[in-house]
């Protein structure tokens, strides 16, 4: 009988994932965010601070707020403003919540440490530059499980493996992109890259072999970007266009990479679509630049293996987005995702959540999930170890841990011998400043920097108080 024929509903606990805006308090008004064209997301957040690109004369600046100062940001907030030309990406550290990197197009990758106070005056001293590229750097990323392993990628077609707490340049990826690169993502422990390209390939990489092992021409056949990101057990998600400009999503193996496991078209929208992956729960979250909603889908190991779940409708359309990691989240109300949706002037932070009666713990939904320690330091991964992220449980919730300072440790210049060939004229440098002369003045500037900041501290704390006080009596 035709009965039988009756698609069995999946089972699934994301079946009824609902997204919701917070309350209008709640959102970030008054930021005047990028128009910067290029597709990257302009947001970055963490269980501590959200971080947005936005608008300024002349250089480049983001600004970060922390979590909490939901509302109206005053004009005067201190920006991040060391770069000479504009910011194109920014991303927190994994590992220490108080550590930002940012991308410009100056061709420079500058790393922050932020205070947890809010500071006076603007931010304009970076912890370490890195300098390596020749053109614009759009594109960085952190290596997921080894310390201070930071990725950047360029319009000199060129990717680079940096160790910030040397401040040196560890890996150069220079030979395997023709053409500009679209994205960069690392897979769980850091061993391998995934990138995509305008020369219509997806690349797998082998970053400390220096080795393309897999790639796929035109997965999706439209000309308009791709975007690639690892998902479970080393497959690949991607996101295209069709040849008749419809947006697609693919599901690939990375052995057998000539037949996707999944392809589906979407809508025929022209934004890129930005993929955002938790792993804990196998949700691939779709934001479209430009777009109004946000698509999600559960990946399975069952046909059709990428499973539509709902979209998240709203009226206006997002410039950018910013994704919350795990242990950012409420687990109490069963958030499973938070997003940051930048508008031209604000930030909607957009919950996502399972509905559950039961106010106990959901373990099912709450997997032990990467904590902010690293599992490996840089020299060890250079040197070929794998680690997997070292997992923390969030039935307690996650407190944020106390701001702990990024030390770069240069290499110091004068250890190495001087370069052979003909000595240079002997430099008064050498003989009026013996080493322990230097280290005093560097040790004096150093107490003298610790002074401002604990000054800028107490100026910003007796400010909030001023601020309680002066509410207090409206």
């Amino acid at each position: 009988p035709p009965a039988m024929s009756r698609r069995v509903v999946r089972q699934s606990k994301f079946r009824h994932v609902f997204g919701q805006p917070v309350k209008a308090d709640q959102m970030y008004e008054d930021i005047r965010v990028s128009k910067v064209t290029c597709d990257s997301s302009f947001c970055a957040v963490n269980p501590k601070f959200v971080a947005i690109i936005v608008e300024s004369g002349g250089g480049g600046a983001f600004i970060v707020l922390p979590l909490a100062k939901t509302g109206r940001v005053d004009k005067n907030h201190p920006l991040v403003t060391g770069h000479t030309a504009p910011v194109l990406d920014i991303d927190w550290c994994p590992h220490n919540d108080n550590v930002i990197a940012s991308a410009s197009e100056d061709t420079t990758v500058m790393v922050w440490q932020i205070p947890d106070y809010v500071p006076v005056r603007n931010i304009t001293e970076p912890v370490v530059t890195l300098e390596g590229h020749s053109k614009r750097v759009s594109i960085i990323s952190w290596h997921p499980t080894a310390r201070n392993v930071l990725l950047s990628a360029g319009c000199d077609n060129l990717v680079i493996l940096w160790n910030v707490g040397t401040g040196e340049m560890l890996l150069a990826l220079d030979d395997m992109h023709t053409d500009l690169i679209y994205n960069v993502g690392w897979n769980r422990n850091g061993s391998l890259l995934v990138t995509t390209c305008k020369d219509k390939k997806v690349r797998v990489i082998d970053p400390r072999k220096q080795q393309i092992i897999a790639e796929k021409t035109k997965p999706h056949d439209g000309t308009r970007p791709i975007r690639a990101i690892f998902v479970a057990d080393g497959k690949i998600f991607t996101t295209g266009f069709s040849r008749m400009s419809e947006r697609q999503l693919g599901l690939w193996d990375l052995n057998n990479f000539e037949e996707p496991i999944a392809l589906q078209e979407m809508d025929t929208s022209n934004g890129v679509l930005l993929p955002f992956y938790d792993a804990d729960s196998s949700i691939v979250y779709l934001c479209g630049k430009g777009d109004s909603s946000i698509r999600y889908f559960e990946i399975t190991d069952e046909a059709p293996y990428v499973h539509y779940l709902n979209t998240y409708s709203s009226k206006e359309p997002q410039r950018g987005m910013g994704f919350m990691p795990k242990r950012g989240l409420d687990v109490s109300k069963c958030e499973i995702a938070r997003f940051f949706k930048l508008h031209e002037r604000k930030c909607e932070p957009i919950v996502m959540t399972v509905p559950r009666k039961s106010d106990l713990f959901q373990d099912d939904l709450y997997p032990d999930t990467p904590g902010p320690e690293p599992a490996l330091e840089a020299d060890e991964w250079l040197s070929g170890k794998d680690a997997d992220p070292i997992l923390i449980s969030l039935r307690d919730g996650y407190v944020p841990i106390k701001n702990r300072e990024l030390k770069v440790v240069k290499k110091n210049i004068l250890d190495s011998k001087p370069p052979p060939g003909p000595r240079r004229r002997h430099s008064t440098c050498d003989s009026d400043f013996s080493q322990p002369a230097l280290e005093e003045v560097l040790e004096e500037i150093r107490a003298l920097k610790e002074t401002v900041q604990a000054q800028e501290k107490r100026i910003s704390d007796l400010e909030n108080k001023l601020g309680q006080f002066t509410n207090g009596t409206d």
